[in-house]
């Protein structure tokens, strides 16, 4: 040990001691974090899955018509036939209810439905679907989601910029949406 400097005392024993402990302890701190990867290395430990719940995709620009005059909003769309069966009519109020729980934030999201085929749509059902936007789906819109029938049986989201970037599951859990929406939303600083 050092000898103190002319005119100081010694350092007593249980000071000098508790400094080495403070040291040490603050030795630990620091290389506890790399310890500790290094324990989840050797083990195998892998991080939780996303907390998204709908399935991301690589982002898809979509440029049409009916896509265009919704860009800077979110878009929930939805692609069915002008009969609506049941569960065409259960997306539909899912992606009602969906924007209408963002509340405030609501004015950002649009909903699209996109009717395949030339048949009208049902009068009673037009007056159930307040302000939602209807288009004719082209065959090169409809491709953009997927193959034939598989695009009619999910829910998409279309970002501000118009690209095609998330689908939800078939039957898909409303509360889950709304959730994957309300983080879209709070991170989101376009649309």
């Amino acid at each position: 040990m050092a000898s103190p400097p002319p005119g100081e005392a010694p350092a007593p024993p249980h000071a000098v001691k508790r400094g080495r402990y403070k040291l040490l302890a603050l030795g630990a701190f620091f290389a506890l974090p790399v310890l500790a990867g290094w324990v989840a290395y050797l083990t195998g430990w892998v991080p939780g899955t996303t907390s998204n719940y709908g399935t991301l995709l690589p982002p898809k620009p979509l440029g049409t018509p009916a896509l265009e005059a919704l860009r800077g909003k979110w878009v929930l769309v939805q692609i069915d036939g002008a009969a609506c069966d049941a569960r065409c009519e259960r997306k539909l109020y899912y992606m009602r209810q969906v924007r209408r729980a963002q509340g405030g934030e609501m004015r950002r999201v649009e909903r699209l439905w996109l009717v395949t085929g030339s048949a009208p749509v049902r009068p009673e059902l037009l007056a159930a679907i307040e302000d939602t936007r209807i288009a004719r789906g082209d065959a090169k819109l409809l491709a953009a989601f997927g193959a034939g029938e598989a695009a009619s049986e999910h829910i998409y989201l279309v970002d501000p910029l118009g690209n095609l970037m998330l689908r939800f599951p078939r039957d898909p859990d409303p509360s889950k949406m709304v959730k994957d929406l309300e983080r879209l939303l709070k991170y989101s600083g376009i649309g």
